[in-house]
């Protein structure tokens, strides 16, 4: 059972500005809840116990943010102090909290809400009956709400491949299930997470799961205007 996560929280948010100039990505608000908050209370909802923030960017926003507010996780920041460490440097660098176990990472930039809960608890299943190392959930980019965003990946029998860069239909989410171990050769300070998933993939040992979820992701400053017209007209 998992029972650890990581959010990323340590971007810039450049494609938000100018509301990120003063305020970081995580704490832009879409309804009553921050992406943060948002994200929190979905892991909170799937029993989650232990959450690891990075932070970079008006990190002490964060810091504070979370310290007003009663989460009922155990959350334990680090701070990627001297520069910001990309994504897969952003996990290996608060690898130590996982010790050897397999835990979420996931991105706030995405809307979780509880329909996810059912896709993560298949995703998770589906990782330790396989043995997997690494595992994502994709959704085919049909069913973003920003239609500007081109594919990642192919998906084929459970399994993600980059075969063809003209058959790339599905957007990785923001959620994946990883395994320690895949960081182990890796000497690398500052890389994307990219670079761990084309290692797997050249060894046929990235797995993925199909969210059949609206993909409801906080990607420019025009998208995330749209998504918070959208929430109050459904309020």
């Amino acid at each position: 059972m998992i029972n650890k996560a990581m959010i990323l929280a340590a971007g810039f948010g450049t494609r938000i500005k100018p509301l990120t100039l003063e305020r970081p990505k995580p704490l832009l608000k879409i309804g009553n809840e921050t992406l943060l908050s948002n994200t929190l209370r979905f892991l909170e909802l799937y029993k989650i116990k232990d959450v690891v923030i990075n932070v970079h960017y008006l990190e002490n926003q964060i810091i504070d943010y979370i310290n007003k507010k009663n989460f009922n996780l155990n959350i334990k920041i680090v701070k990627e102090k001297d520069k910001i460490l990309n994504t897969g440097g952003g996990i290996l660098n608060a690898i130590k909290y996982f010790s050897n176990n397999p835990f979420l990472v996931i991105n706030p930039d995405t809307l979780w809400n509880k329909n996810y809960l059912k896709e993560l608890k298949e995703m998770e299943k589906n990782f330790f009956k396989n043995q997997c190392k690494c595992s994502l959930l994709l959704v085919n980019k049909k069913k973003s709400f920003d239609q500007s965003l081109k594919g990642d990946f192919d998906l084929k029998d459970k399994l993600i491949n980059r075969n063809d860069k003209n058959k790339l239909n599905f957007i990785f989410t923001g959620l994946q299930i990883i395994k320690p171990e895949v960081f182990n050769n890796i000497n690398e300070e500052i890389f994307s997470i990219n670079k761990v998933w084309d290692g797997l993939i050249k060894k046929n040992e990235l797995h993925g799961i199909e969210s059949i979820i609206d993909f409801l992701h906080v990607s420019t400053l025009e998208i995330y205007k749209k998504l918070s017209e959208s929430i109050l007209n459904i309020k």
